[in-house]
């Protein structure tokens, strides 16, 4: 009775400043593209290469951590020489690295 009722004014809303509400938003995706997307396009970029690159002779370690020297090679596969007379056939995509030539004989 003696209280009256308090009701919210409608200028005391938050202003509407459009872009700037989105701004924290733009800034997580710009941050986003720059550290994650970008470096892992371009190593898959790299890695590409140096598949579409692998030519007999060249030294690799596989995924599986096999090192071989590449005997064979085919369009989805190649042929890996991990011992004298031993060939295994993996897949192209299933080669991590191309080590430098020599680094089989140092190993050993």
């Amino acid at each position: 009775m003696f209280i009256s009722n308090a009701y919210a004014d409608a200028a005391a809303a938050a202003p509407d400043n459009g872009i700037m509400n989105f701004l924290p938003l733009i800034a997580l995706i710009v941050v986003f593209y720059f550290l994650i997307l970008r470096p892992q396009t371009k190593r898959a970029k790299e890695q590409k290469t140096m598949i579409a690159a692998l030519q007999r002779g060249d030294e690799v370690v596989t995924v599986g951590g096999e090192v071989g020297t590449v005997s064979k090679v085919y369009d989805q596969y190649v042929g890996v020489e991990i011992a004298e007379n031993l060939i295994v056939m993996v897949q192209k995509s299933a080669i991590q690295s191309v080590l430098p030539k020599g680094t089989i004989k140092a190993i050993k």
